[in-house]
């Protein structure tokens, strides 16, 4: 009866031909909406598929123009060290410039987070993993006309390496592969921020190492800092920003845990949930507390976790990120981050506002000592 009376009343508008129209238009718009949602997703995971293709050297043959793949990660030499090795991500994609590759495209911010990590750790590797398939124009012969100073600028460190990965071959034989193949991170509503929190808790599932956001500049040597860390960013969480697991034993277990928590609480409408959320739940299971202050300061508590406080490396908190960029604080700025391994300068933020090459912010100084390759390649703006 209840089901009746709306179908009635339905069927009774339908009479104005007004109403017709209006109701017809609306069912119109509403699978439209559907179909350009489908299509969106579909568009966006493409980004991400590897689809089979020729070998380079068929390739080049066929396109002299044509630009190099990446080397796979799980294939390439020389393959991460387990334990000892840095990792970035890269999860964006860079389709406009050419329709039939996606690009590697790496910013001069990118180029010094990089940079830095290995002036500063030349006894680890670091690579930095291009989440799909992702080729390099070369500056020489093929697609001579695009050259890449940043690129050529990191690249100049020997132990920096180039790499694409493949989600789904990455994630087979963990605990997250059956996951991943139900799609849900790809109707996240913060698609690429949820597939590099995805990235840097499998990458540390399988290789244990060091974990660095792109948005950060290593200041000091990080070689010799005992693994199976991360960073409080406020009073109430830890950030995952910066996080180091051995690649065996309780490092790996953590890691194991994190996959785990990740899948079970993934929440596509929620930004932070996914990436700082996972590595704050895990380690209030393992530190028996949600106290992030009695984390810090007892170790015992954590079974060898360590919690190091904002000052390691997030010494500025995000509500100020513009202290990095003004140059009246840069002697406040230099004083509260003197005694940091690293720090993060809030991208999300900051993305949007250029450095002039040789001013006087915080952020100018620490590229000018830490990326010195990158910061000269960048041009007038960094």
């Amino acid at each position: 009866m209840l089901l009746r009376l709306p179908l009635m009343l339905v069927a009774r508008y339908l009479h104005n031909g007004r109403l017709r129209f209006l109701f017809v238009a609306l069912i119109v718009i509403l699978i439209g909406g559907i179909a350009l949602t489908y299509n969106w997703q579909n568009d966006l995971q493409q980004c991400f598929m590897d689809i089979e293709e020729p070998t380079q050297s068929t390739v080049a043959d066929a396109d002299p123009l044509a630009p190099i793949r990446l080397d796979d990660v799980l294939q390439a030499e020389p393959k991460p060290t387990p334990g000892r090795s840095i990792f970035f991500h890269e999860t964006s994609c860079h389709q406009a410039d050419h329709k039939k590759y996606k690009l590697l495209q790496l910013t001069a911010r990118q180029a010094c987070a990089i940079e830095s990590a290995a002036l500063h750790n030349p006894n680890f590797q670091v690579f930095v993993l291009f989440a799909g398939p992702t080729y390099r124009a070369t500056p020489h012969g093929r697609n001579s006309s695009s050259p890449q100073p940043l690129v050529d600028a990191i690249l100049s460190y020997s132990n920096v390496h180039l790499r694409n990965l493949n989600l789904w071959r990455y994630a087979a034989g963990t605990p997250i592969e059956e996951w991943l193949k139900d799609g849900k991170v790809f109707r996240s509503r913060y698609l690429f921020s949820h597939i590099s929190d995805f990235l840097r808790y499998l990458t540390l599932f399988r290789y244990g190492g060091l974990y660095l956001d792109m948005d950060v500049v290593v200041l000091q040597n990080m070689e010799d800092v005992p693994p199976n860390y991360t960073g409080a960013e406020s009073n109430t969480h830890l950030a995952a920003g910066v996080m180091s697991l051995a690649a065996t034993g309780f490092g790996h277990e953590i890691a194991e845990s994190c996959l785990r928590d990740f899948q079970h609480n993934f929440e596509g409408k929620d930004w932070g949930n996914n990436g700082p959320g996972v590595i704050t739940r895990v380690a209030q299971q393992i530190c028996g507390t949600k106290d992030i202050a009695l984390m810090q300061e007892d170790s015992k508590r954590c079974l060898g976790f360590k919690v190091y406080g904002r000052g390691a490396f997030y010494a500025v908190p995000w509500k100020q990120w513009r202290d990095f960029f003004e140059p009246d604080k840069l002697e406040e700025t230099m004083a509260r981050t003197k005694d940091s391994y690293v720090v993060h300068v809030w991208n999300k933020h900051s993305n949007q506002l250029a450095i002039k090459v040789g001013s006087t912010s915080a952020y100018a100084k620490y590229a000018e000592l830490n990326c010195p390759r990158a910061y000269h390649a960048a041009g007038e703006y960094f």
